[in-house]
This record gives structure tokens, sequence and C-alpha cells, in this order.
């Protein structure tokens, strides 16, 4: 059975091969002299990152993902710039879901905006990889006043 076109280019650029000219794509992460490889940990903080640089975004990760990372981030052991991201990465592109929680009187669709914007700039920016999609989860609004559980759990011990 043929293989179209269209299934040959997407094989050949997922490879780092350019379809149209038949040789190897030199692109930001290829050269002739070797390949760099960026590791999915690297595109989750610049992800986590370039996410809390947006205003209006309160924190990330559900309340679950919150507590623990509060818990582990006291025992030393957590680092919070991964928390509530996700990513998919390839050779030549990034897919990213992340979870946020989002401040009281913000315009969700205005925030989400830019931090796709702000995501899309820095992993393509620091890392060179296209980002194919950024999927935004709000899952919760932070109104003023409200402790978070590690601040809850402090105050019991103190």
């Amino acid at each position: 059975m043929e293989q179209s076109t269209a299934d040959k280019k997407t094989r050949d650029r997922a490879r780092g091969a350019d379809a149209d000219t038949g040789g190897e794509a030199i692109g930001p992460l290829a050269s002739e002299t070797g390949t760099t490889t960026i590791a999915d940990a690297v595109v989750t903080k610049v992800a986590g990152i370039a996410t809390r640089e947006v205003p209006g975004v309160y924190d990330l990760g559900g309340g679950a993902a919150r507590a623990i990372g509060g818990a582990t981030r006291a025992l030393g052991i957590g680092d919070e710039r991964s928390q509530g991201v996700s990513v998919e990465v390839g050779e030549l592109e990034a897919a990213v879901d992340l979870i946020v929680v989002i401040e009281y009187g913000e315009s969700i669709p205005q925030v989400a905006h830019q931090i796709r914007d702000n995501v899309v700039k820095r992993i393509q920016g620091i890392t060179g990889l296209e980002v194919a999609e950024v999927n935004i989860a709000v899952t919760d609004l932070y109104f003023p006043g409200d402790e978070q559980p590690e601040q809850i759990e402090q105050s019991r011990v103190a």
C-alpha cells in the first residue's frame, strides 16, 4: 500500500528530515555536527515558570497537588515549578497541559490567552522547540484571605 505525501512529510518531520528537500533538517536543535535533545523536565520547568509570570495566576495544580506540594516543599524535596504542569516533548515540538488557579476578579479568557502567549514564547525562546498546543484547566479561583493548606498546617503546629 502506498503512503500519502502528507503521511511521509509527517513521518520525516518527526525524524528530523526535511521532506521537501529530502535532506536533513538543520534547525535550532540539529546541525551537521550533532543534535540537542531537551528533557521533559526542562520544558516542564520552563512552562511552570512562564505560567507563574502571568498576572492573575495565583497558583498551579489542583487542590490535592497543592497540598502535597506544600508538604514536600516543607521537607525540602518538592519543586513547585513542575506542579500542575504536564508536557509531551518530541524531537521538534512540545505539547503542554496546565492546571491553574486564577485570582478572583480576573478575566479567565484573558489570563488564559496571556498564559498561552507567554508559555509559547518562553519554550520556543529557551529550548527552540515549537509548541503544538497549550491546554489550560482552570480548577479553582483564589479569593483574598483564603488560606492555603500549608498555612493552616503551620498555624496548627505553632
